[in-house]
């Protein structure tokens, strides 16, 4: 049995992973600031911008556990415009810092994190290069949230280099959702431009999860990055239709039918196996 520490397991994704992580066997500890709506495994509130909780999160819990044997994390800011620029940077790039350091002091050699689709040049307001977009182009960061994760897949990418047997994999999720949230997406329909900022994606928390636990199970050491969508947009336009209205002069590296996702989760699907189980519709 497995011991999976979730930093961050209180929120919107975090429940979701504690709960797939437990579905598949899984021991599942979460430590987060905040206490969980609903407790389904053992809670420990840590403040992971103090690193001397860090290291002690990963290697003793008196009473609750000894070690970890991987880690998931997810605690940071949430997203541009929660609280002040810098506010969110510091926090988030020192909480990275002390989850990986950590990790790494603990001898942790498997650990997924939450990187964000926001590195792919969110909010659009200069287009993708092409569409679908993917990994492959040059990450574009235009706000401080963003600019943070940026450094967070720079930092993972060193800490795979000093240590050759470790396994750090950032999954760049699109805007997560959950069931509740749906009854919102009518709403978006007349408007190709409300939800254009993020080329009308979103990802299922429970589908976001199971990338998650994907990832965890992944062999190869070394640094990777995966986007993590649904398999479908938020509209009922067919996604090029949209594309050309709006992005009229973006070329195309791929056709895409219907109403499937501008962000290409092609490679996830290819290395990771992931394939998207749960819609709005």
């Amino acid at each position: 049995m497995t011991l999976v520490a979730v930093t961050g397991g209180s929120g919107k994704l975090g429940r979701a992973v504690v709960r797939e992580l437990l579905d598949h066997g899984y021991d599942v500890v979460n430590l987060d600031l905040a206490a969980p709506r609903e407790q389904l495994c053992p809670y420990t509130r840590i403040d992971f911008t103090d690193y001397g909780q860090a290291v002690e999160a990963f290697t003793a819990i008196d009473s609750r556990y000894r070690g970890v044997d991987a880690v998931v994390h997810l605690a940071a800011i949430p997203g541009p415009g929660v609280t002040g620029n810098a506010a969110t940077f510091a926090n988030n790039v020192t909480v990275s810092y002390n989850v990986f350091a950590a990790a790494r002091a603990a001898g942790i050699r498997n650990v997924v994190w939450a990187s964000s689709e926001t590195l792919l040049g969110l909010p659009f307001d200069t287009p993708p290069p092409y569409l679908p977009v993917d990994e492959e182009y040059e990450t574009r960061p235009e706000t401080a949230y963003a600019l943070a994760k940026r450094l967070d897949e720079e930092m993972a990418a060193q800490f795979c280099r000093w240590e050759p047997d470790l396994k750090m994999i950032g999954l760049r999720f699109s805007n997560v959702m959950e069931p509740g949230d749906y009854a919102a997406f009518p709403s978006y329909q007349d408007d190709p431009k409300l939800r254009s900022w993020n080329l009308w994606s979103y990802i299922d928390g429970r589908d976001g999860a199971q990338a998650v636990r994907l990832a965890l199970e992944y062999q190869v050491p070394g640094l990777e990055v995966f986007i993590i969508a649904n398999a479908d947009s938020v509209m009922d336009r067919p996604s090029a239709e949209l594309a050309r209205e709006l992005f009229p002069q973006v070329p195309w590296k791929r056709p895409v039918e219907g109403t499937q996702t501008l962000l290409s989760i092609d490679k996830a699907r290819r290395l990771l196996g992931y394939e998207p189980r749960h819609s709005w519709r």
